[in-house]
């Protein structure tokens, strides 16, 4: 069995994560999380919650993050079916401020996406069914919890108009958010 593989992405702090995984008669084996591993790429990160969702073909979840003191990181991954996975930078002073990073996640390619504290987080369900795991760094604080519209992110969206919550549809635009985080220099 092998280990948790860490690819940096275009914006500093954000990675993907080939999984560990196997399989034999019995089934299959899947290692999301290795807290180790996830030092030695540079990556402090331990869950304090984790949940699950599953969303129909054509559900938008997102863009969504907890802003400071409350702020997290988030390990997300497709336990099944598959979606498109979208990252957009909020932290002022980033190379990569208001850029976005994309992903498909699926229960075939055994991929997990770490998102830092900074980064507004969601994803576009493109299977029948999809079932996402977040582990996240804090505790689901309603007073810091925010997000941005997902439609004025620069993403290959697969859908014109999803389904998706009225919350998340009332989000302002990335043009238009005052963000309260600060890039810090160093940032892995």
């Amino acid at each position: 069995m092998g280990g948790l593989a860490f690819q940096r992405t275009n914006i500093p702090g954000c990675y993907v994560i080939d999984l560990q995984y196997s399989e034999d008669v019995r089934g299959d084996f899947l290692k999301l999380y290795h807290e180790a591993l996830f030092r030695k790429a540079g990556v402090e990160f331990t869950p304090r919650e984790i949940y699950i969702s599953q969303s129909h073909k054509g559900v938008i979840r997102g863009m969504h993050f907890q802003t400071p003191p409350n702020d997290h990181g988030k390990l997300v991954t497709c336990l099944s079916g598959s979606v498109l996975d979208v990252v957009v930078d909020l932290r002022k002073g980033s190379p990569s401020y208001q850029h976005a990073f994309h992903i498909e996640l699926s229960e075939v390619n055994k991929k997990a996406l770490f998102v830092p504290s900074g980064l507004a987080h969601g994803f576009c369900a493109t299977s029948e069914q999809s079932a996402m795991a977040y582990f996240v760094s804090s505790v689901h604080a309603p007073e810091n919890d925010q997000g941005i519209l997902w439609s004025s992110i620069k993403a290959p969206w697969p859908v014109k108009t999803p389904i998706i919550s009225i919350r998340d549809e009332g989000f302002p635009e990335l043009k238009t958010y005052q963000s309260p985080f600060v890039y810090q220099e160093g940032a892995r």
